[in-house]
């Protein structure tokens, strides 16, 4: 039986960069990193010669998976455009508790967004209200904030 969720792997093109971004930009924290390499780490990813750096970061009142960064060290990595509209992961989706503060604060962090924060009321199918709004990370994978409101 599944249990839980333990992490999100993002893969990214530049570790640094990706870091910072979930660190200064979204305010996760920083946990640690590895170096994984060795037959175990051909075999899981199915790729021969594989040397990959992996990082981890959390939310700061962190509940639930943590977010691990991948880069491929000994292998270039194909960037594409993540669309919502594509057989996919479509989204990772973060908590806030004041989504315009955040969809603000994070405008001026010059962060690319979908759309401004929109209404959604599904009390009749028994998720309540909200706030949400996409946007996107470095290397273009879509996120979201969302924003559970009373009103």
């Amino acid at each position: 039986m599944i249990s839980s969720v333990v992490h999100i792997g993002i893969t990214v093109s530049e570790m640094e960069r990706s870091i910072a971004f979930y660190r200064d930009v979204l305010g996760f924290d920083y946990k640690n990193e590895m170096i994984m390499e060795g037959e175990e780490t051909d075999l899981l990813f199915n790729k021969e010669g594989c040397k990959v750096r992996v990082a981890y970061l959390t939310p700061k009142n962190y509940v639930g998976a943590q977010i691990e960064l991948i880069q491929f060290i000994s292998h270039t990595v194909e960037k594409q455009q993540t669309d919502l509209f594509r057989t996919s992961v479509s989204e990772i989706c973060f908590l806030t508790d004041d989504i315009e503060r955040e969809y603000k604060r994070l405008l001026n962090k010059g962060v690319e967004f979908l759309s401004k924060p929109q209404k959604f009321d599904f009390s009749e199918y028994g998720f309540g209200k909200s706030k949400a709004v996409y946007f996107r990370d470095l290397d273009g994978n879509i996120l979201e904030l969302v924003e559970e409101i009373e009103e």
